[in-house]
Parts: C-alpha cells; sequence; structure tokens
C-alpha cells in the first residue's frame, strides 16, 4: 500500500498526477482501476455523459483506466488500484479502503486521508506516508 498525502480539495490531482506515474513506469492503462469516495472523477462523469451500457462495456473491455465510484459492486479485479479520499464520511472511506484492497491484486495507492474525517479509522492507520515515486 503506498499513500499520497493530500487533502480533499486535491486527491483527486493527485490521483491524475499517481495514474500518470503508473502509466509512464510501464503499467498498462487496462491495469489501473480509479475509485473515488467523494465527487465522482471527471473522466467518469465524462464516460457516463455515453450512457450507462457503454461506461460498463468499458469496464469489461479492460483496456484503459476505469474510473468508478468506491461503492462498485461489479465484481472486479486490477493490479493497481487508486483509492481517491476525496469526500464522503470517515466509515465511507474506511469502507472504501477495505474493498479497493480486495479489487487490488498487487498495488493499492490511496490519494488523500489527511484530513481530520480519517483519523482513528483503518485508512488513516494504514495511510504512512510514502515517496512520491511509484514503483512499477
Amino acid at each position: 500500500m503506498r499513500h499520497v498525502p493530500a487533502g480533499r480539495a486535491a486527491a483527486l490531482d493527485r490521483a491524475d498526477e499517481t495514474v500518470d506515474l503508473l502509466l509512464d513506469d510501464g503499467r498498462e492503462p487496462g491495469a489501473v482501476l480509479v475509485l473515488t469516495v467523494g465527487v465522482a472523477h471527471p473522466w467518469q462523469q465524462h464516460e457516463l455523459s455515453f450512457g450507462e451500457e457503454r461506461y460498463w462495456a468499458q469496464l469489461t473491455e479492460g483496456g484503459d483506466v476505469f474510473y468508478a465510484d468506491a461503492e462498485l459492486t461489479r465484481p472486479v479485479r486490477r493490479p493497481v488500484v487508486v483509492l481517491v479520499v476525496n469526500g464522503g464520511s470517515a466509515e465511507r472511506a474506511a469502507s472504501a479502503y477495505a474493498k479497493a484492497l480486495r479489487h487490488a491484486e498487487e498495488l493499492l495507492v490511496v490519494c488523500g486521508g489527511t484530513d481530520p474525517a480519517v483519523a482513528g479509522t483503518p485508512l488513516a492507520a494504514a495511510g504512512a506516508p510514502a515517496p512520491r515515486g511509484l514503483p512499477a
């Protein structure tokens, strides 16, 4: 598990930077799943504008980074999961963290989690700061 400290307002930006680093380090786009705890990622909102059927087909196809709400109920595992703590309650963040661990085959990166709202949760306990560079 890697932690990229960020407040809620900056968590999406840190997640985008993290995805860029992962892709620059050789990860295939289809190996990355991005889950948001708060407001949906702008790319998820964009993709949903083409309809639910097309949006979910992208998950099945697995050829690109997939963006979803942390409450994702579809069975999916990807080598890398980026969990974005950009809102929601401490309970929702802790639940999302546990779920993201189950979705991640190799690496979980948590972006955010420095806000007081997650203090005392499993997310806060696991979120030791890590170097900015991420392994491939």
